[in-house]
């Protein structure tokens, strides 16, 4: 390996410094770092790479691979990734796929056991992951630590499955992350007092500051579906040492477009300190999750960027691993083509299987979606009856939702919803949170039936379908990634959102990521599984 330099106004965080300086980099790492003065207004500047300290890479339906491909032009150089999305599909034997592919590319991708397979017993999944299968799992080096524990019920009444899970991460001295909406008081104490170390599933500022108060920290989550920058930001004026960035879940397009950059220059203009912004962008994760990422210090992995100022933080180069992975804009990684690994065994449906009866209901429960947020309403409606069949109410936004098992033929669980405003065709994925069984809503049976007969067939994907066109966009690997060049499936997404918007009408500012959260169970309040619908503050069944 080479030596070089780089030279530019070089960012100490933890000082709260900025010099005009050079790095030496030999063999991977940093061997030098020389102060040669004072900040050069107008130079460039040097500091840390940047790392979205949760996020669900299958989400992006892309590789790790290929994510990280699109990841560093933004001067993204790691991920807390957690892959529990192809662990329901896929198992253990998902995990480990996700492990290789990743090491494939220079970037740090740095993965969790996932805590939660399946997310819960009231819907079908492709796999399970026992608290045996966590233990031999955080075992491994390049587990870091146990993903998020969405059964936040499970550690308030003292589950012994998932106090055996948290146990296994203390065993082996590795976080834990949590997933507890909501949650407030007394219970937000039990929570953490289990050893529950963070939380992106805020959405108010009082709920952050009660979880804080405990020791919790927060991660402030701005991705493709939820949306929660505007309500936590001003924490961390006061909090940035419990703070971080993270995207959760982020399609392809908007990775393309930005990451965890983006979230710095809005906090910058939001009038946080540079140096809390760095400090949640940059340094907290690495330390909190004890990351293989270099922090800009004499023997550390030469992990860093170059961004043009620390107003826009538009990244002019990339190194990982002193390697430059990115240039003005331009990836100079190349994945191999990845594998196929995949759980897909339903047959295509008739339109016949998507009918439902009507029985005298004067309302029928709503499931009200929220755009920008994973949490719903629900409402009462009068349905709207034709032939002795409750339809999809177009007039009023009440369409017909669907989720079809993808791992047996099964009965076709129905219910309505609001606030997809499709004026007519359907939409249908298999990306479908968390168990991923194919979920679709429409504006008739025979556009549900054709969208969600185009998944099938691909073994995976996400479509949009009107009377003339039918958009697929394939995703073999598990019914969640594509094999295909990353900045080719962000073109193939925005063509499909494109149509889904303006074709079809649809309201929504990501219209498949809300989709895909309709059958998350474990978020309040109101979802479908492929077994019903389900009330999830009851965690119960509903009519």
């Amino acid at each position: 390996m080479s030596t070089f330099s780089i030279q530019g106004n070089i960012v100490d965080i933890k000082e709260k410094n900025i010099f005009w300086g050079s790095l030496e980099i030999s063999n991977n790492r940093i061997t030098q770092i020389t102060n040669e003065g004072l900040e050069k207004k107008g130079a460039h500047y040097i500091l840390p790479g940047f790392i979205d300290s949760h996020v669900h890479i299958e989400s992006s339906m892309l590789v790790p691979s290929e994510f990280a491909k699109l990841a560093v032009v933004h001067g993204t150089v790691g991920t807390i990734s957690d892959p529990h999305e192809i662990a329901n599909v896929c198992g253990m034997e998902g995990v480990k796929y996700m492990i290789e592919n990743g090491n494939t590319v220079p970037f740090k991708c740095t993965f969790g056991a996932p805590s939660c397979v399946p997310a819960t017993i009231f819907e079908t999944a492709g796999a399970a992951i026992d608290a045996d299968d966590i233990d031999v799992l955080l075992q491994m080096p390049e587990i870091k630590y146990l993903s998020e524990m969405m059964n936040f019920p499970g550690v308030l009444f003292d589950d012994a499955e998932v106090l055996k899970k948290i146990a296994s991460a203390k065993k082996y001295n590795k976080p834990v992350d949590g997933h507890a909406p909501g949650l407030r008081g007394n219970d937000a104490k039990k929570y953490i007092d289990a050893g529950i170390s963070t939380d992106h599933e805020c959405f108010t500022a009082e709920e952050a500051m009660d979880k804080l108060k405990y020791g919790m920290k927060i991660l402030i989550r701005e991705g493709s579906a939820a949306k929660n920058f505007e309500a936590l930001i001003d924490l961390m004026h006061d909090h940035s040492d419990m703070m971080m960035f993270c995207s959760d879940d982020k399609h392809p397009d908007s990775l393309a477009a930005g990451h965890i950059n983006q979230l710095c220059a809005r906090a910058v203009k939001k009038g946080i300190d540079i140096f809390k912004v760095l400090k949640a962008a940059c340094i907290n994760p690495v330390e909190h999750y004890k990351m293989d990422v270099g922090l800009l210090n004499i023997g550390d992995f030469a992990d860093c960027i170059i961004v043009k100022d620390l107003v826009n933080f538009e990244v002019v180069k990339t190194f990982i691993d002193g390697i430059l992975v990115a240039e003005n804009g331009l990836s100079f990684i190349n994945a191999p083509t990845a594998a196929v690994i995949n759980q897909f065994d339903c047959t295509e449906k008739m339109v016949a299987e998507f009918s439902m009866p009507f029985n005298g209901e004067k309302e029928i429960m709503v499931i009200e979606a929220l755009d920008g947020q994973l949490i719903t309403n629900k409402i009462l409606f009068p349905p709207k009856v034709i032939d002795g069949k409750i339809v999809s109410d177009v007039e009023n936004d009440i369409l017909k939702i669907v989720v079809v098992n993808r791992y047996y033929n099964a009965p076709v669980a129905k219910a309505f919803i609001k606030n997809i405003g499709l004026k007519k065709g359907a939409l249908a994925s298999s990306v479908a949170h968390d168990s991923h069984n194919i979920v679709a809503v429409g504006t008739d049976d025979e556009s549900l039936c054709r969208a969600v007969n185009a998944v099938i067939r691909c073994g995976g994907g996400v479509s949009a379908i009107d009377e003339n066109n039918e958009k697929i966009l394939p995703l073999p690997v598990a019914g969640l990634m594509s094999t295909n060049n990353g900045y080719e499936v962000a073109k193939a997404y925005t063509e499909i959102d494109l149509f889904t918007k303006l074709n079809l009408g649809s309201t929504l500012s990501a219209p498949f990521m809300t989709l895909s959260f309709m059958a998350l169970l474990v978020i309040p309040h109101l979802k479908l599984s492929d077994k019903g619908l389900f009330n999830g503050d009851r965690f119960e069944f509903v009519s």
